[in-house]
């Protein structure tokens, strides 16, 4: 996929963005080759490179005036952007309308050195000249302590090293050090690479690194690639979010993200700008899911490691309920502030640092590990010691389930000043009991095989008889309720009720008429603690693709599939919403969810291999 721009004046901040990283770091690099965003030494740190969240423009000029790494060809015109096959790494063909051209090529550096994975948080950025005589201006601003500027700026023969309160970040570059400082034009007549990261020296030769590092990153993720599992159709889309899936794993600890930015609005206007930049318990279930599928097994087990590192500590705390959210090491704190000196995506503010979900009860929790760990029991492919303690850890999750399932919560969607008893909640409450039921007997533990097939079968039919209104004829969000969210789509999917139900199919279908907008979905209806919903969630469209193809409207589903393919950006990639009517691409970016919901469309929408041909 190439995708092309014109160089047409200032422009505002968009997600047509992509995506680089190394499972450590990640950036974020716009239409015209400049990197706007990313956080150092990982996800969850001060941005850097802020100016997609910051992005004040200088007077008469196109330049962000902080927060941003730019390499600008003079007189430039175009510039042409496309993912080398297979891997996260990102090639700029930069253009003018005097036959000058150079190339830039952007990635974090990955791959396998003394046995054990390279990925130092660092990126690269390496520069040649396509054609005539083209002249760059290299432009870095970066900011030290959320949206501050360095303290001070110093340089060496091949560095400058830009010195904050905080951390202090190294550049490293064999371009002529002061045109660099100083923002001057010169010739690109060889190779030219920068290498920006932690404030540690470059042991090496510059061009010689460069092109290892390249070589070696390229290798790996075409390595990476060739091991996965793939359906028949689709397969670029599905190679495009796996690869952007992986990107978000903190490799460290086997964390995911739910996406790597904080603050991009749901929707203009809205206030509805959170930090996503931790580990959801919610997205567990799905994101194992896709892994699965994937055949990805080493980041699955990664990512369990996490979650089972959490029951631990969770088990050990004595705690009554089970926070939705974790940092990404588990350390650290989620408290939520607001930046009012960053101006916000597009002025949209406040811009929000940690996230105040964390201290809600969300019930939803307890059946999205179990769901995540029952993988470990059943999937041979894994390396999962000590099966008999982790299920008496799970057993403690699933008996706060039986104690919470018909309990007001804040419900999946997080609502900061309403309370229910939430039917997905409850749902997912069920869940845990009905898998502890089939993890004991896989461990040959009849007894309590049985005791959780009871529970599982006690809690169903309180929840059936709360959320199945007779008047309206389909499920509904809360217990007692009237009102439909996206989240009844999952119903069948997680085994509470099958597919050809008629209570789900009922369900289904007025969810179509209900919630639909075009392509996309609500979440819900109603207003809730900010107003109504201006965009669709776009995990919400494919858990309605999903739940058509299960009820049999197999090819309304494929062709509504294609159509959301399109609401991708010029890269491949999905954010959390879309807008109704223009399809723009709203919230934090890329959005994990959107793009596991992705994988498992395609995975199941898509033609075998044997039937292919």
């Amino acid at each position: 996929m190439t995708v092309s721009t014109t160089d047409a004046g200032p422009i505002s901040a968009s997600l047509d963005l992509g995506v680089i990283g190394n499972c450590s770091i990640a950036a974020l690099i716009d239409r015209r080759a400049r990197i706007v965003w990313g956080c150092f030494p990982r996800f969850d740190r001060d941005p850097v490179f802020c100016a997609l969240i910051d992005n004040q423009i200088a007077d008469g000029d196109a330049m962000p005036r902080k927060g941003v790494f730019t390499i600008e060809l003079v007189g430039m015109t175009l510039c042409e952007q496309t993912y080398l096959d297979n891997t996260a790494i990102l090639s700029s063909v930069l253009s003018d309308d005097q036959g000058n051209a150079i190339e830039i090529l952007d990635f974090a550096p990955r791959f396998v050195r003394y046995e054990r994975f390279f990925r130092p948080p660092q990126l690269v950025r390496r520069v040649r000249r396509i054609s005539g005589r083209p002249r760059i201006r290299v432009v870095i601003k970066p900011c030290l302590g959320l949206g501050q500027e360095p303290d001070e700026i110093t340089r060496g023969s091949n560095h400058v090293r830009f010195v904050g309160a905080v951390q202090t970040i190294r550049l490293t570059t064999d371009a002529p050090i002061s045109y660099v400082v100083d923002g001057v034009p010169f010739a690109v007549d060889r190779p030219f690479s920068f290498f920006i990261g932690s404030d540690e020296a470059l042991r090496a030769e510059i061009e010689e690194t460069s092109r290892e590092f390249l070589d070696k990153t390229t290798d790996y993720w075409r390595g990476w690639v060739r091991s996965l599992s793939l359906p028949f159709e689709y397969q670029r889309e599905v190679i495009r979010a796996a690869i952007t899936l992986k990107l978000c794993a903190f490799e460290e600890t086997g964390a995911i993200v739910a996406a790597l930015t904080t603050s991009i609005p749901e929707a203009p206007g809205t206030q509805r700008n959170w930090d996503y930049r931790f580990c959801w318990l919610r997205d567990a279930y799905f994101v194992v899911h896709a892994l699965n599928r994937l055949g990805t097994t080493r980041t699955m087990e990664d990512y369990l490691g996490f979650i089972s590192n959490i029951v631990d500590s969770f088990t050990e705390s004595g705690a009554e309920h089970l926070p939705p959210l974790y940092p990404i090491t588990r350390g650290g704190t989620l408290d939520e502030f607001e930046a009012p000196h960053l101006s916000g995506y597009r002025g949209h503010q406040p811009v929000r640092f940690g996230n105040g979900a964390a201290t809600q009860i969300q019930n939803d929790g307890y059946g999205a590990v179990v769901l995540a760990a029952t993988h470990s029991f059943f999937d041979q492919r894994l390396i999962q010691p000590g099966k008999e303690a982790l299920f008496g850890q799970l057993e403690r999750m699933g008996e706060l389930a039986i104690t919470c399932f018909d309990k007001p919560d804040a419900g999946p969607w997080e609502l900061r000043e309403k309370e229910a008893v939430h039917s997905f909640s409850s749902v997912m409450c069920w869940a845990a009991c009905d898998r502890l039921a089939r993890i004991a007997g896989t461990l040959g533990r009849a007894d309590r095989k049985a005791y959780w097939k009871g529970e599982a079968k006690r809690l169903k039919a309180v929840i059936l008889d709360q959320i199945w209104n007779e008047e309206k004829g389909h499920l509904v969000s809360t217990f007692g309720g009237a009102d439909l969210d996206a989240t009844l789509l999952l119903i069948a999917e997680l085994g509470f009720l099958k597919a050809d139900d008629p209570r789900f199919v009922a369900t289904v279908e007025a969810i179509g008429r209900d919630l639909t907008r075009g392509d996309l979905l609500l979440r819900y209806a109603t207003q809730d603690d900010f107003g109504f919903m201006h965009t669709g969630f776009l995990i919400c469209a494919f858990w309605y693709v999903d739940a058509l193809h299960a009820i049999g409207r197999r090819e309304e589903a494929k062709a509504l599939f294609g159509r959301i393919l399109k609401r991708r950006n010029s890269f491949g990639l999905l954010s959390e919403d879309a807008d109704l009517q223009s399809g723009e691409l709203w919230g934090n970016f890329p959005q994990t969810y959107s793009h596991v919901g992705m994988i498992n469309s395609a995975m199941r929408l898509s033609r075998n291999w044997e039937e292919a041909f």
